[in-house]
């Protein structure tokens, strides 16, 4: 008899959110279990960076079941990148067990100091909760002529999900998609589905997530494939490092410790905690009785323990969102139906 085995997809791997989903996936799984952490990444440099990362947490951890590691490298703003993703994952494994779409791509240029200063001294706790501050570049399109932020965070993964639902039955799998706490409805508008126009287009593309999730997951469910959307709160995100100095970093840390001081549930602040809600979902929630129409969040009392609170999600344009991201699927079947991408070279 073979030992029992799962593989796990975690996009984003390289980020501070990914890294500890892994850290947390490798903690919570059966420790019989031999568990398959496949990273994902732009470049292999990275990914091998990120697998060295792992590893040394896996020994630090002395998990005594065995990890194994893989990478995947895509870039979910080429289409082709994606494609490619689905042949690799396609000859590489029968079963997929767990999947997470932790896509956060961003265009941003800067920080409106002078606004910051502004939203800090009227309401500190909203300033690091709803930050309206953040500059972003409007209308950039990716080399495939779609909204880039809509292709690298929501069209991208979706097309890649649904080319390995074959691997995703067999596994029974849990897809997890990583939304945000500022997914309003007030960042999408339904007549800009691929966030073309917006200027909050990181914001737009976490609200369709969310509708996306509303619309699709049962479907799903009839398949045997679980699929949750979660929320981790606010966190210290690496990719925003290089718009901070020294005392800016220090000065958002202090508000962040001070929020949730103060009763905010939302301020993690660390990575770890941020991936407590992505985990819980994926290994510990009982589909049985575990709701799938809501947002899982990873919460923080202020004595710094953790714990999972859950969110209504507004549903109005769920049918519009889905049927656009459905036809422009359809669409880009037609357009990679010939196209053949080249094994990868290790």
């Amino acid at each position: 008899m073979s030992e029992p085995r799962k593989v796990a997809v975690i996009t984003g791997t390289n980020s501070n959110l990914g890294l500890n989903t892994a850290y947390r996936l490798i903690e919570q799984v059966d420790r019989d279990v031999r568990l398959t952490i496949v990273v994902t990444s732009r470049t292999l440099p990275r990914a091998r960076e990120v697998i060295d990362q792992i590893q040394k947490f896996v020994e630090d951890s002395k998990r005594p079941g065995p990890v194994d590691y893989d990478y995947l490298l895509v870039d979910f703003t080429n289409m082709v990148s994606v494609l490619g993703a689905y042949y690799d994952l396609n000859k590489q494994y029968k079963d997929i067990h767990y999947f997470f779409v932790n896509a956060a791509q961003g265009v941003y240029s800067g920080i409106d100091w002078m606004g910051s200063v502004k939203e800090v001294l009227k309401n500190p706790i909203e300033a690091v909760t709803n930050p309206t501050y953040k500059i972003q570049r409007v209308g950039v399109k990716s080399e495939d002529g779609l909204g880039l932020v809509f292709q690298a965070n929501v069209f991208g993964p979706y097309y890649l999900i649904q080319k390995i639902l074959p691997q995703l039955q067999a596994g029974g799998a849990v897809v997890v998609w990583i939304s945000s706490i500022m997914s309003d409805p007030k960042y999408l508008s339904l007549n800009d589905i691929e966030l073309i126009k917006s200027p909050a287009s990181y914001e737009g593309s976490k609200r369709l997530v969310d509708l996306l999730h509303l619309a699709t997951y049962k479907s799903l469910s009839e398949r045997g494939v679980k699929q949750f959307v979660v929320q981790p709160g606010i966190f210290i995100s690496h990719s925003f490092f290089q718009y901070l100095n020294v005392f800016s970093y220090y000065g958002m840390l202090f508000l962040f410790y001070m929020a949730r001081f103060l009763g905010s549930p939302w301020h993690n602040v660390d990575g770890y905690r941020a991936a407590n809600a992505p985990v819980y979902v994926a290994t510990l929630a009982n589909p049985a009785f575990e709701q799938q129409n809501v947002k899982y969040g990873s919460a923080t009392y202020k004595n710094g323990m953790e714990y999972v609170r859950t969110e209504e999600i507004e549903p109005t344009g769920t049918q519009d969102v889905y049927a656009y991201i459905k036809k422009l699927k359809e669409e880009w079947d037609e357009k990679l139906k010939d196209q053949i991408t080249n094994s990868r070279q290790v």
